[in-house]
């Protein structure tokens, strides 16, 4: 049997806070969260932070150890569970899954590991294993089923939100804690995407709109950081407990390019696309805004406007479209988590964030991209977040009301 899979709980910790609805607001108003930072390196540098109180999770001993992408796992993961009105101890632990998706692990720790003029803490390897933040979750929470952890790239805690679903639909799991953290902001990091010459390039002022996805001035990403999560259960369960639902996830994508280990590619995210239609068996044009991988890239927007111009062909204009990057910032392994948790809120509130700092829009770009004087969408039924990254592998996830 086959089950209904429900979004019942959200917790997020942003670069604008960590309130759902707060987030959304800000997003709604185009405010950005992009700042200047570390102002002693070569090259100017902007990333999206997260003003973060550690010590209403954790104790100071509790921290010893625990890098800053655990930390932040940790709260957003324990909100979800509240907005939820859900403890483990109201289930069978062993039967409450922890999903998550993390790129690159604890930087922070590594950071300091290699700075540390030949002081380097015993606990390095477990605060910078990409599955700390995972096996900290499960932890907190008393969760005895499966705890996994998902690396690709920008596509992690998409993906791990997809397995997720996967095991509450074949009655695997009876709750999915379900998401992705991201802590890079460090100066080794930063440097290291500076030479891959992705990140936007910056005046000094300009932080807050250097980002803009899909504009023919688009000069690339800025790095932010964070966590977020859902809860899933099945849909039945969710009723006989009489808790809120957000959404439904009705379908998902995962496909890989099998071209190249960075340039995109449209026929691979369009198998994506397709696939996260064809399960939630709805037409493209039942689906009514997508939340774009948009990374502001000159390769990547052109590539993620043709794989979608090639699913929604003539139809394209009916399909809304905007990229929450450009005012919260590319956070990597937690980018999926993040943006499905903006893109369930769409759906539940009916309103749709705009494509900010998008002035012109570059013509090989064409698209419908959401204004910020347009955000009303009152007969949204679905909508969908990409996530497209590095190494080939694409993830869709396809949300329908309640």
């Amino acid at each position: 049997m086959n089950h209904e899979v429900a979004v019942t709980g959200l917790g997020v910790m942003a670069p604008h806070g960590g309130e759902p609805d707060a987030l959304f607001q800000a997003l709604l108003q185009g405010r950005s969260a992009i700042q200047p930072i570390f102002a002693d390196l070569p090259k100017p540098a902007a990333a999206a932070t997260v003003a973060f109180d550690e010590t209403r999770w954790f104790t100071k001993l509790q921290l010893a150890g625990v890098d800053r992408v655990s930390q932040l796992a940790v709260a957003a993961a324990d909100m979800a569970m509240r907005d939820a009105g859900l403890a483990v101890a109201d289930a069978d632990p062993e039967r409450v899954g922890v999903f998550a998706g993390c790129g690159m692990g604890g930087a922070a720790a590594l950071e300091a590991a290699y700075r540390g003029n030949g002081r380097v803490s015993p606990l390095t390897i477990p605060a910078f294993m990409p599955n700390a933040p995972a096996a900290h979750v499960a932890m907190r929470q008393g969760v005895q089923g499966p705890v996994l952890t998902y690396s690709v790239a920008c596509a992690s805690s998409s993906a791990a939100i997809a397995e997720a679903a996967k095991a509450v639909q074949r009655g695997e799991v009876d709750i999915a804690i379900a998401g992705g953290s991201e802590a890079l902001i460090v100066p080794g990091v930063v440097v290291a995407w500076q030479a891959m010459q992705t990140l936007a390039t910056l005046q000094p002022g300009e932080a807050a709109g250097a980002v803009r996805p899909f504009a023919t001035d688009r000069s690339g990403f800025a790095l932010g950081e964070g966590a977020a999560f859902l809860i899933l259960e099945s849909a039945e369960r969710a009723r006989a407990r009489g808790a809120r639902s957000y959404a439904t996830l009705a379908g998902w994508g995962l496909s890989s390019d099998a071209t190249h280990l960075t340039k995109p590619d449209a026929p691979g995210q369009a198998r994506a696309l397709r696939t996260a239609l064809r399960q939630a068996g709805l037409q493209p044009r039942d689906v009514g805004y997508c939340n774009a991988h948009g990374t502001a890239t000159r390769i990547g927007d052109v590539v993620e406007r043709n794989a979608l111009a090639d699913v929604w062909g003539d139809e394209l204009d009916t399909l809304r479209v905007s990229s929450t990057k450009a005012l919260h910032g590319h956070l990597l392994g937690a980018a999926g988590a993040l943006e499905a948790l903006i893109t369930v809120l769409a759906l539940h509130q009916r309103q749709l964030p705009p494509n900010a700092n998008c002035r012109e829009i570059d013509a090989d770009c064409r698209l419908n991209l959401v204004t910020q004087d347009d955000a009303a969408a009152p007969s949204l039924e679905a909508a969908i977040s990409n996530s497209f990254a590095f190494g080939g592998t694409n993830s869709v996830l396809l949300f329908r009301r309640a």
